[in-house]
């Protein structure tokens, strides 16, 4: 299987620093880079239940006659066979259709939005809906390159937790990299509670093979446990889930949580559905 990851090239500074991430995750879960150079600040991604414009910020079109090199010297440097996208349809003359028929997709946190709000701690609309959008699972990056050394997963009960943890597993075998899991429990619930979610799941063996150690933190707010977490940890999380973790994740606290922790985070959308 042909697992490819879809990167949108930002000939910058903080855009050499995404791509690094890409290239570093692909390596690590076997996957082939699909680079897109784009042309235009505008294009347009079909899902099965929605239709998501992309709008780019103006330095996505920074210096066109050394983006390319740019971008391969860096896929050179990385040791990676990537392939550079050009799209073959179009809506309109300048608002290329981009298919969606990836594993990954990376989306630097504030894509399509204004450079003004550029920042450790926004995340941009339309990254929102295309997690609620997408089956394949997305890549957010931090704004520094870090190589990580395991995988955090959030586990709140949810199905999108769920299918986190399950995503979790896959990048664990894949990479070979152990797996922590981190719980804040809620109000009413207690750890054996969300160890019973596990059994009926039929995780136990995957839990024993993969994971070193399961975090509940029963006191505390959420924005001071996440000190727990590993800083050189890719992060885990499923989004629009029923638990504390679709309210942190998509909530009014995210600027405060993306200050507060600065890993890479893979985030698993409500249709989620393929696979390693």
């Amino acid at each position: 299987m042909n697992i490819q990851l879809f990167h949108i090239f930002r000939n910058t500074p903080f855009g050499r620093e995404t791509l690094f991430q890409s290239l570093y995750f692909s390596k690590m879960v076997g996957a082939s880079p699909v680079i897109y150079i784009p042309n235009h600040l505008k294009f347009l991604m079909y899902f099965e239940n929605d239709v998501v414009q992309i709008d780019l910020d103006e330095s996505y079109l920074a210096s066109p006659e050394t983006a390319l090199g740019h971008a391969t010297a860096l896929v050179e440097q990385a040791g990676v066979q990537p392939r550079f996208f050009t799209p073959k349809n179009f809506t309109a003359s300048t608002l290329p259709d981009i298919p969606t028929n990836f594993e990954f997709m990376c989306c630097p946190r504030s894509i399509s939005d204004l450079s003004s709000k550029i920042g450790l701690g926004y995340i941009g609309p339309r990254v929102r809906r295309i997690v609620k959008s997408a089956k394949f699972p997305i890549l957010m990056t931090s704004p520094v390159h870090k190589e990580w050394k395991s995988i955090a997963v959030f586990f709140g009960g949810s199905t999108n937790s769920i299918s986190a943890l399950k995503l979790g597993f896959r990048i664990s075998r894949v990479s070979g990299l152990p797996i922590e899991i981190f719980t804040q429990v809620e109000k009413g619930c207690s750890p054996e509670s969300y160890k019973e979610i596990v059994q009926k799941e039929d995780f136990e063996k995957d839990m024993e093979k993969y994971a070193t150690g399961w975090h509940f933190s029963e006191s505390g707010k959420f924005e001071e446990n996440l000190y727990n977490v590993p800083h050189d940890a890719l992060a885990v999380i499923g989004a629009y889930g029923h638990s504390l973790v679709k309210d942190i994740v998509f909530g009014s606290k995210m600027e405060k949580i993306q200050s507060t922790i600065s890993n890479n985070f893979l985030i698993v959308g409500p249709n989620y559905s393929a696979g390693l």
